[in-house]
């Protein structure tokens, strides 16, 4: 019997997902490959949901036969997969090359369904309330990791959502990973494949002042959102540390170019703390803040962390920091928290699996 060193085995092909269709092309013509075949398979994978090349009937059987050596159609395998007692949020923890785990989330409501993806394994910005934050970072996701999460939730719900969601802002911060996530974007926005538009994305950030600009440069029409979360630099040094690189001065500059160049309203987060950062006169702040640029205010309740100490206000407290908002902001929602139960609810990610 002949023994087979696994180490001069043939290393495993690239992830389809991870090809931009261009991208495809050029790799198909260096297996000897037609370019015309990328757009094929695009429409196979993406708007036809066919994983397993014998069903792309037609297609060239000597084509079929070989696509499998270049591309690896496979989707991560789900680790764990919890969903809450009314059915309405799913996590699911999936596993990824190296041994390495991810968390993602779909999140249903009566109008619509929103994927919640991540873009790194952990994070190394450290807000001061998120359970990503304690993990660090282990190390960014590539654009087939991201779009994976994408297409195996998608194929977990059936795609019975046409108009669905996609925000970054699940685990990482995705201006950190900034080339992944934009190739991960074109590849989701491409014509032949989920052709979603610009508008259905939103990227959040933590502050990176530099790639906000950048992302403005793109000239697409992404949604941005900023964890504020505080409305004085001295508070936002404690909460949000990379504050201390682009201060609130910076950040507000950048945030109003971005939507003033796109068009779009940018939506400002601002996580409530009790007794932190949820008294009047932050609600007066953040209020001259939001009427600074194009924007709306988003409120978090916040959502409890194992370990971490802060408190979320009671209903009557958000209530009222919310009517204080509401004559002088141009926009204000409180965010129904979602998937709390299993972990899944905003800055819970991290905590299973990974």
């Amino acid at each position: 019997m002949t023994l087979v060193d696994s180490s001069q085995q043939s290393p495993r092909p690239p992830s389809f997902y991870g090809f931009r269709r261009d991208q495809l092309a050029d790799h198909l013509v260096t297996h000897g490959m037609p370019t015309y075949r990328a757009q094929q398979l695009f429409a196979w994978v993406y708007q036809k949901r066919q994983r397993n090349p014998g069903g792309m009937t037609d297609l060239p059987l000597s084509f079929r036969g070989r696509i499998e050596e270049f591309c690896d159609l496979s989707l991560p395998p789900a680790a764990a997969l919890l969903a809450t007692s009314d059915g309405s949020t799913h996590k699911f923890v999936l596993e990824l090359a190296g041994g390495a785990s991810v968390e993602c989330v779909s999140m249903r409501t009566e109008r619509r369904l929103t994927l919640c993806v991540s873009s790194q394994i952990g994070c190394a910005l450290r807000c001061a309330f998120c359970a990503t934050g304690l993990m660090g970072l282990k190390r960014n996701l590539g654009a087939g990791e991201i779009v994976g999460q994408v297409v195996a939730m998608g194929d977990f719900h059936g795609w019975k959502d046409e108009r669905f969601n996609i925000v970054f802002m699940g685990m990482g911060e995705p201006l950190a990973n900034y080339d992944a996530v934009m190739d991960s974007i074109r590849i989701l926005r491409d014509e032949r494949g989920l052709n979603l538009g610009a508008r259905r994305i939103t990227v959040s950030t933590s502050g990176l002042v530099p790639q906000i600009l950048k992302l403005a440069d793109e000239g697409l029409q992404l949604g941005l959102a900023v964890s504020l979360h505080a409305t004085t630099d001295d508070l936002r040094d404690r909460l949000v540390p990379v504050n201390r690189r682009w201060p609130l001065r910076e950040l507000m500059a950048a945030a109003r170019e971005y939507g003033e160049r796109t068009g779009r309203r940018v939506t400002l987060e601002y996580t409530l703390l009790a007794g932190v950062n949820d008294r009047p006169e932050d609600a007066d702040r953040l209020a001259d803040m939001a009427r600074s640029l194009p924007s709306k205010i988003n409120l978090i309740p916040y959502n409890p962390v194992p370990g971490l100490h802060w408190k979320r206000p009671d209903p009557g407290a958000v209530e009222s920091f919310a009517r204080r908002l509401l004559p002088r902001a141009p926009a204000v929602t409180v965010r129904r928290t979602l998937g709390g139960e299993i972990w899944a609810a905003c800055g819970q990610l991290g905590g299973l699996g990974a």
